[in-house]
């Protein structure tokens, strides 16, 4: 049976819930596959922490090398978080020939152009589905059932802590800072959640689908963005009295000058679908002008639901390279 060997990077959170995805499922994932997969190296510094996983003190290396310079590896899921070192490691890889799966949306869009040069110079695949939503799969269908249709809009709730602070303001009148305490006591929040609450998160999420919808990249640090940290109780009030409630959107539309795009709060009517989605929750809602309108809706984050993102990408790989 064809054996399938992964390098990963990181065993946080997500990496662990990409390496329980695959202890859940293996038997499924294999038969499916016709082959074996197996994460054979992983790169992390903390290797004494509990995890809830069966992985072994030989799985672990220190340096990048042994699994960009390893060729028996063959796809390598990075899961570190931030700009570099992931970028580079990245690109290291995809020069390597060495497939590459990631979540991260930080370095995707920051580093789009570069990755996907290396991803040519390399004959290699990069695949970054979990890097916009979690485990919806918004990008897979950009890029495969939808990619018939020119792209008129899309509007995104792409961050669960800003929408799950939005949605307890509004449901139960409390204010910012008490909410953003819980949002961190529950897990929804980081301990500086400067990325979510102002919105630097959800415009690397919208760099990333304009650059699959519109075929435009935007550096995130160039698309107009605005938090949720000044949201107050009369700003909601004023809202609710426009039969309206405020989401932080992340907002792309086609119109006769070009693609308009932002990050900012947004009074949504009530009867549009996304002012339904409600808690941690995300939703991704597109214009297509032959499709119409769709929205797309589930867990935006966490280690399993991103796991199963991250694996789905695995497997195309997979896939695409036995035929």
């Amino acid at each position: 049976m064809k054996e399938f060997k992964i390098g990963l990077l990181g065993l946080g959170n997500i990496g662990t819930g990409t390496y329980k995805t695959l202890e859940m499922n293996r038997a499924s994932i294999e038969a499916e596959l016709g082959a074996e997969v197996k994460i054979v190296s992983i790169l992390e510094k903390d290797t004494e922490r509990e995890r809830d996983i069966n992985v072994t003190k030989d799985q672990f290396v220190s340096d990048i090398e042994d699994i960009t310079g390893n060729p028996e590896i063959d796809i390598v899921i990075e899961l570190l978080g931030g700009i570099e070192p992931a970028s580079t490691f990245m690109e290291k890889a995809l020069l390597a020939g060495k497939h590459v799966v990631t979540a991260n949306k930080a370095a995707v869009a920051a580093s789009w152009e570069r990755l996907h040069e290396a991803a040519k110079k390399g004959g290699a695949m990069l695949k970054f589905e979990a890097s916009v939503g979690g485990g919806i799969p918004v990008l897979t269908a950009i890029t495969g059932a939808l990619r018939a249709n020119e792209f008129e809009e899309v509007m995104g709730i792409v961050n669960g802590t800003t929408n799950y602070i939005l949605y307890n303001m509004t449901a139960k009148g409390m204010d910012y800072a008490t909410v953003l305490k819980d949002a961190q006591a529950k897990g929804f929040a980081e301990a500086d959640p400067t990325a979510d609450v102002e919105g630097i998160d959800a415009a690397n999420k919208l760099s990333i689908l304009m650059a699959l919808m519109f075929d435009k990249h935007v550096h995130p640090t160039e698309i107009p963005t605005k938090g949720i940290s000044d949201i107050t109780a009369d700003d909601i009030a004023a809202a609710d009295r426009e039969d309206c409630v405020i989401k932080l959107i992340a907002h792309a539309v086609r119109t006769d000058n070009g693609i308009e795009y932002s990050v900012g709060p947004m009074n949504i009517k009530k009867s549009h679908p996304l002012a339904g989605v409600n808690g941690e929750f995300n939703a991704v809602y597109v214009k297509g002008n032959v499709v119409g309108e769709l929205m797309f809706y589930g867990p935006g984050a966490g280690p399993l639901p991103t796991g199963s993102a991250v694996m789905g990408d695995v497997m195309e790989i997979c896939k695409a390279v036995s035929r």
